[in-house]
């Protein structure tokens, strides 16, 4: 009965809640975002159309929580210029999702995984910078976001250049998804993605997640928090170069 609800085959569920688990289990343990481990391995079995807006809702839960109980940390000074460029990019990036090729998008997600796994593994040293990186940070965050699920990288980096401490830096970019994120779903749902199949999906997904939620949070590992990082970057840069061969085959 499940399976014809989904219209999925079994073997597509199951890797569906283990890839689940493994990517919430991974951002319990380190922060790290779990749609840049998530998002490319499903984009092996499914159509970016139809796993970015089920990353979309699974995240949102978790997002509402956590911004809530951290909003009277929150720079909006920092955070209220990036806003209209990131709608900007999430209303481009919804159209893409919705009319164009399926490869050439699966094409674009490999680049970027392996452009941010090659920055991520980069010795960068901490600069400042203005609120004009706004603009930049933004529209790629939306449009990235939008396109892929995986749009935070741009806003870390803008945080990062305003030097934010450490509690105001996470209060804003739990704010940002918030805004973010809610605008993403009313999209998605206008564009009509969000269908029957997605929701019950959703659904079975969602206790997934917040398992691998506490399994990372109450998961000790014996190494570094820099060589974790590092492990993970690797990983990407192997699904991104994957992926970047399914586009082509």
């Amino acid at each position: 009965m499940l399976v014809e609800l989904l219209q999925l085959t079994p073997a597509q569920i199951i890797l569906s809640i283990v890839i689940i688990f493994v990517a919430y289990t991974v951002k319990g343990l380190s922060g790290f975002g779990s749609g840049l481990i998530a998002i490319p391995l499903l984009a092996f079995m499914f159509p970016l159309a139809f796993i970015v807006p089920v990353l979309g809702l699974l995240s949102y839960s978790g997002t509402v929580m956590q911004s809530i109980q951290l909003r009277q940390q929150v720079s909006w000074r920092d955070l209220l210029p990036l806003l209209p460029f990131s709608l900007l990019g999430i209303f481009i990036a919804i159209w893409l999702l919705v009319n164009l090729d399926a490869n050439l998008l699966v094409m674009w997600l490999a680049i970027f995984i392996l452009f941010y796994s090659i920055y991520s593994l980069l010795p960068i040293p901490d600069y400042s910078g203005g609120r004009r990186w706004a603009i930049a940070a933004g529209s790629f965050g939306g449009l990235v976001g939008a396109l892929f699920g995986t749009g935070g990288p741009f806003y870390v980096v803008y945080l990062k250049l305003r030097q934010l401490d450490k509690s105001r830096f996470r209060a804003t970019i739990a704010m940002i998804f918030l805004v973010d994120g809610g605008v993403r779903i009313i999209g998605y749902a206008i564009s009509g993605l969000y269908t029957l199949q997605v929701l019950w999906l959703v659904l079975i997904l969602l206790p997934v997640l917040f398992l691998g939620m506490y399994v990372g949070h109450h998961l000790h590992i014996r190494i570094d928090q820099k060589r974790f990082n590092q492990i993970i970057s690797a990983m990407l840069m192997l699904s991104g170069l994957m992926l970047l061969y399914k586009s082509f085959a």
